[in-house]
């Protein structure tokens, strides 16, 4: 699976979508916190819906944002 070979590849990588405001506010958190996250933006990659559909497939929905510390996946709950 292609997002676990991007998600080992720092001690924090986050996917995210250049336009989603809840991606742009958990960025800024970890950045807040002296973290430096690899951030992936399926939207802006050539792969990106393989990407979207295979953190899916693992019960990510929605796609991003995701967050993975030291290659193991956070799951983040969202409520409306």
């Amino acid at each position: 699976m292609a997002e676990m070979d991007l998600a080992g590849q720092r001690p924090l990588v986050i996917f995210s979508k250049s336009n989603c405001c809840i991606c742009y506010a958990i960025e800024k958190l970890f950045y807040g916190y002296g973290a430096s996250p690899v951030i992936h933006e399926p939207d802006e990659l050539p792969n990106g819906q393989q990407l979207e559909r295979e953190l899916v497939a693992l019960g990510q929905q929605p796609s991003v944002p995701t967050v993975f510390i030291g290659g193991s996946w956070l799951v983040v709950q969202m409520r409306s």
